[in-house]
C-alpha cells in the first residue's frame, strides 16, 4: 500500500491528511492522484466508501492557487447532502493551504450564498440545479475555472441532471482539466464522457474491492405481500440501535414509515421531494437518536455519513449491483460490524446472484421469522432493560415499596409483571402499503474502452447571451 508521502504531494496537504487520520492511500486514490497531478482527464469507476472524494480532493487543492481571485475548481454533486460532505472533506484538505470550498445548493437561501461567494472562495461544489441558477445571474462565472469534477455522474444521469451538466461542461474553458467519477458507465455518461473530456485515463476498482468486510449479509425470500410483518418482526428480533430501511420510490418511503409509526416504531422518511429544512431535521435527530429507524431512498442516502448505524433493511432490492454495496456500506463503518437483510422476492433472485457476483461475497439465506421469534426478542430486550437498571443501583427509593408489593405477592409473580409491562408486544395494527411493481434489473456497464475526443463548440445556455470570446474557444 502506497503512502501520501510517496505521492510527492505538499507539506501543507500532507499536513492536513495526516491529521485527518490518514496514513495509506487507497486503491482509488493511489491510481488517481499521480495522474490527476500530470493533467489528465479521468474516468473514475468506483463506490461511494473507496475514498472518491480524497482522490479527486487532494489534486483538486494542490493544483488551486490560493491567491486566486476566480473560482479556480468546481465539483459538481447530484444531491445537497453530498455536496456539503465535499465540500467539508475538500476544506480539511486544504486547511493549511489556504484553500477555502463553498456548497451551492437548492434550499438555501440564495442572498446568503451570493454573500457568501464575495469571500471569494477558490473551489464551488454544487448542486446542477442551484449552480445554473448563479450562472444565469452571473454571480458564478466558470471563465478561469481549471479543474471540474462530476461526482456520482450515473445518480445526477438518474435525476435527470443530464442536460445541465452538459451546459455546465460548455461554459468552461476549453482546457480545463475534467475528472468524472462513476459508479456505474451507463451508455449516456460514456457519451458525456467521449464529447467533453481529452483522451481521458480509465480508473477503475475491481469488483473485489467493493465489499464491506464488516458487514454480515443474508436475505430472506419473500412475497411483497409478506414484507411489512417480517420488517416489524426482524425489528422486534433485533432491535437495532440505529437502522436504516431502503425503499426504491418516494411513495414507498412515505408509506413505510408512516407505517412503522403506526405500530408504534420512531421512524422516519427522506427522498428528493422533502425540503431541506427538512431533510436537516429528520438527520438530526436520526444521529442523535431520537429517531431510530430512517426510511430513505437511495438517492436521498447519498452523502450521509452517519455513525452507528447498526442495521441496514433492502425493502426493495436496488436496480443495480453497484447501489447496493452503497446502501449496505451506511452500517459496518469505523472497524464496527453490521447487519444488512434484503427481501427478496422469488422473481428477484437472478438479480440476488448477480449482486452477489459483483461483490464476491454469498449472501446467507433467513428463515421468515415468526411471531414468536419477535416476542422472545422484545422480551430479551425487557430482562436487558431491567438488568441495566440494576445495574446502575439508584433504585434505593423503590426498595420500600418492592418490600410492600413482596408481601403481597409472591416475588416471581411480580417480576414477571414487570417484564410484561417492559416488554413491546408485536403490534399487527392494519396497514395497507402499495404494491410496487416488477422492475427489470440494470446490469452493470464496465466498458474498458478510453472515451475521448473533441468538445462541442460552445453554444451558451439558456438566459445568457452567447459571446464571441468564448465561441471562439470552442471552434
Amino acid at each position: 500500500m502506497t503512502t501520501f508521502n510517496e505521492l510527492g504531494l505538499s507539506d501543507s496537504v500532507i499536513r492536513a491528511i495526516a491529521e485527518m487520520g490518514f496514513e495509506e492511500a487507497t486503491p482509488i486514490q493511489e491510481n488517481t492522484i499521480p495522474l490527476v497531478m500530470t493533467g489528465r482527464d479521468i474516468i473514475g469507476q468506483a463506490q461511494t466508501g473507496t475514498g472518491k472524494t480524497a482522490a479527486f480532493g487532494i489534486p483538486l487543492v494542490e493544483k488551486t492557487d490560493f491567491q486566486a481571485p476566480n473560482i479556480n475548481g468546481l465539483v459538481v454533486a447530484p444531491t445537497r447532502e453530498l455536496a456539503v460532505q465535499v465540500a467539508e472533506e475538500i476544506n480539511k484538505i486544504g486547511h493549511f493551504k489556504g484553500i477555502r470550498a463553498l456548497p451551492i445548493y437548492g434550499g438555501q437561501d440564495i442572498n446568503r450564498q451570493i454573500r457568501a461567494l464575495k469571500n471569494r472562495p477558490q473551489i464551488i461544489v454544487g448542486t446542477p440545479g442551484r449552480l445554473m441558477d448563479h450562472m444565469r445571474r452571473r454571480t458564478i462565472r466558470l471563465q478561469q475555472v481549471e479543474m471540474v469534477i462530476l461526482d456520482e455522474a450515473d445518480e445526477m444521469l438518474n435525476m435527470g441532471f443530464i442536460e445541465d451538466i452538459k451546459t455546465i461542461l460548455e461554459e468552461i474553458p476549453k482546457e480545463s482539466q475534467i475528472l468524472l467519477f462513476s459508479a456505474t458507465m451507463p451508455k449516456q455518461i460514456e457519451d458525456l464522457a467521449r464529447v467533453f473530456l481529452k483522451n481521458p485515463e480509465l480508473v477503475r476498482i475491481q469488483a473485489k474491492e467493493m465489499t464491506v468486510p464488516n458487514t454480515e449479509q443474508s436475505f430472506i425470500e419473500i412475497h411483497e405481500k409478506q414484507k411489512f410483518d417480517v420488517l416489524c418482526r426482524l425489528l422486534d428480533m433485533q432491535s437495532p440501535e440505529l437502522a436504516i430501511v431502503f425503499g426504491r420510490t418516494k411513495r414507498r418511503v412515505d408509506e413505510l414509515y408512516e407505517a412503522l409509526n403506526k405500530r408504534g416504531y420512531a421512524a422516519e422518511g427522506i427522498h428528493g421531494d422533502l425540503t431541506q429544512a427538512r431533510r436537516d431535521s429528520v438527520l438530526r435527530r436520526f444521529k442523535e437518536g431520537v429517531i431510530e429507524i430512517l426510511v430513505a431512498t437511495d438517492v436521498a442516502a447519498r452523502g450521509l455519513d452517519i455513525s452507528g448505524v447498526t442495521h441496514v433493511y433492502n425493502y426493495d432490492l436496488p436496480q443495480d449491483p453497484e447501489s447496493y454495496v452503497h446502501r449496505i456500506g451506511r452500517t459496518g463503518r469505523a472497524g464496527k460490524s453490521g447487519l444488512a437483510i434484503s427481501f427478496v422476492t422469488p422473481r428477484e433472485i437472478g438479480h440476488l446472484k448477480q449482486i452477489e457476483r459483483i461483490t464476491k461475497r454469498k449472501m446467507v439465506r433467513m428463515p421468515v421469522p415468526t411471531i414468536n421469534e419477535a416476542m422472545e426478542g422484545q422480551q430479551r430486550l425487557a430482562v436487558e432493560t431491567l438488568m441495566q437498571a440494576v445495574n446502575k443501583g439508584d433504585a434505593g427509593l423503590y426498595k420500600g415499596l418492592a418490600e410492600e408489593l413482596l408481601e403481597q405477592t409472591d416475588s416471581v409473580t411480580l417480576l414477571a409483571a414487570a417484564l410484561k409491562l417492559l416488554t413491546k408486544e408485536p403490534d399487527t395494527t392494519p396497514v395497507k402499503l402499495t404494491e410496487e411493481p416488477e422492475f427489470k434489473p440494470k446490469k452493470p456497464r464496465f466498458d474498458k474502452r478510453k472515451p475521448g475526443g473533441p468538445r462541442p463548440k460552445q453554444t451558451g445556455y439558456k438566459g445568457s447571451k452567447p459571446q464571441g470570446k468564448r465561441s471562439k474557444k470552442f471552434a
